[in-house]
């Protein structure tokens, strides 16, 4: 029925919008700004858009700018984007009604990948306890390397932990240091622990809850965990050789550090474009190449189900499993023994073509507000559809316009692909006819 299509995604949008305005009027409390005024109205809502939408681009320093007060309202915005509107809205549901719905139940698959419809509410208490589990213990290790480098007391190494825990397994990138990390690119105990929370919070809750049960025996994963990791496998080892190879000697950037400052830089490097948006070293100093590099890295993103952005690891090689199935000219694509359906390479083709036109409508809209390069406008733009949040420093000096276009791309970037999603799973149309067929010239 056709309301049952368009229900999850009117839901989706408008229950992120919701937060998004809750969020921005909070931060225009004059309590949330060290300023004696109150935050106008576009830094506040900008922020709030990139915290809900766990990208982590920012117009105004969120270590100088915003209070305490101010700054806890981000985290709590980041930790609800993490976890899912669409996810919170079930729980919600699970609390009023004492029962799901179908359609209910259908939107929270959709989000957290579950096969058993009577299983939603177990698994939306074991994505709450993972996501805290992670949180607790990358906190706490961060905390005591804060606490015993870095700050002068318990209660602000612990903030600190806790800040940029949350912030790191959301995917976030929001630091509570001016200069983001790169006062730690060469501190191991800083940078490692982020990325473990990274790749945890990116690589998606049924992976996780899969890679615990099944982590002995591979050849019993499923499709989804088999391309996932290895996927994910693949794209940090790129990234991180990619990394090195193309700064080892940039003055800008790796230059100076000795080689083990260059090697833990280097891993930071190549995990926190898998939509993560810390950055250990100044992107405005990168080499083109390793732009190009971070184009397609930032693109593809993280785990499906996960806190991660982009268009989705399984996405991104199910394609190449297609494309490569057509060049041996098989008539089945086929993955670990298991045939993949038409109508999910379809969906991954939808997503992928429809993420790239929006990334190709921002950025002509940047263009045209501006007078800066295509390549640094496209590594924004690209930054902010897949929720990534590295910048090469241009977001702060945009005009309105420009940030206005930045946000749009946030809130489709985070929201979209699970709109596009449900809405493709949900609209499956099945005709008791087939029109006859024909093959255009294709190439």
């Amino acid at each position: 029925m056709k309301s049952g299509v368009t229900q999850p995604a009117q839901i989706v949008p408008i229950a992120f919008l919701a937060v998004i305005v809750a969020g921005t009027l909070l931060l225009m409390l004059p309590a949330s700004t060290t300023e004696p005024d109150r935050a106008s109205f576009l830094p506040a809502a900008f922020t709030s858009v990139s915290a809900v939408c766990v990208t982590g681009l920012i117009t105004v320093d969120t270590a100088t700018y915003w209070s305490p007060f101010g700054q806890a309202i981000i985290l709590l915005l980041i930790q609800v984007g993490g976890f899912g509107i669409m996810t919170l809205a079930t729980l919600l549901g699970l609390l009023v009604g004492g029962k799901l719905r179908l359609r209910q139940s259908l939107i929270a698959q959709t989000e957290t990948h579950t096969v058993n419809i009577g299983d939603v509410g177990n698994v939306l208490r074991r994505v709450a306890l993972t996501m805290l589990a992670f949180e607790s213990v990358i906190a706490v290790v961060l905390a005591g390397r804060f606490r015993a480098e870095y700050d002068d007391n318990w209660a602000t190494a612990l903030w600190h932990g806790l800040f940029h825990s949350v912030s790191a397994f959301n995917n976030a990138g929001f630091a509570l240091y001016s200069d983001n990390l790169i006062g730690f690119i060469d501190d191991a105990w800083i940078a490692f622990p982020i990325c473990v929370a990274i790749i945890a919070g990116g690589i998606g809750f049924p992976v996780l809850a899969e890679l615990r049960h099944r982590a002995r025996h591979p050849r019993s994963w499923t499709v989804h965990t088999r391309i996932t990791v290895g996927g994910s496998l693949i794209l940090l080892f790129v990234g991180t050789v990619g990394f090195l190879a193309l700064e080892w000697s940039n003055p800008g950037t790796l230059g100076p550090l000795s080689p083990w400052g260059k090697t833990v830089a280097g891993i930071t490097g190549g995990v926190v474009p898998r939509t993560a948006g810390f950055n250990s070293v100044d992107y405005g100093q990168i080499t083109p190449e390793t732009m190009a590099v971070n184009y397609v890295l930032m693109f593809v993103g993280g785990g499906s189900a996960g806190t991660a952005g982009g268009i989705k690891v399984t996405t991104f090689f199910l394609l190449a499993y297609v494309i490569w199935s057509e060049v041996r000219g098989e008539t089945d694509t086929k993955v670990a023994h298991r045939r993949i359906g038409n109508s999910t390479q379809r969906q991954a083709l939808a997503v992928a073509l429809l993420a790239l036109g929006i990334i190709a409508i921002g950025t002509m809209i940047i263009l045209v507000l501006t007078d800066l390069a295509l390549d640094v406008v496209l590594f924004e733009s690209i930054s902010a559809f897949a929720t990534v949040g590295l910048s090469t420093g241009i977001t702060p000096t945009l005009p309105a316009g420009a940030q206005l276009t930045l946000m749009a791309l946030m809130f489709i970037g985070r929201v979209g692909t699970i709109t596009v999603a449900s809405a493709l799973a949900l609209n499956t149309r099945h005709r008791h006819y087939r029109l006859p067929e024909e093959r255009p010239i294709v190439g």
